[in-house]
């Protein structure tokens, strides 16, 4: 485990980066082009960038982000 200290800039800006990612991925996983095998890798990392962004945000933000399987079909 890492431990790091960040000013409340910095948290704002390491949430602002996660939201983006997620919200990319989530995109992405909604595209019918993008083949399985490379959809279940992008929901492999969608589910580390998650746990990663509920440790800086409350859990009623978290509830936007939660991935849900019927919509990235």
């Amino acid at each position: 485990m890492l431990g790091v200290i960040l000013n409340e800039k910095e948290v704002q800006e390491v949430e602002y980066m996660l939201k983006r990612e997620m919200e990319e991925l989530l995109l992405d996983l909604s595209d019918p082009r993008i083949d399985e095998v490379v959809k279940r890798a992008m929901e492999e990392k969608y589910q580390i960038v998650f746990k990663i962004y509920k440790r800086f945000v409350p859990p009623k933000e978290t509830m936007k982000y939660l991935l849900n399987r019927r919509n990235t079909q």
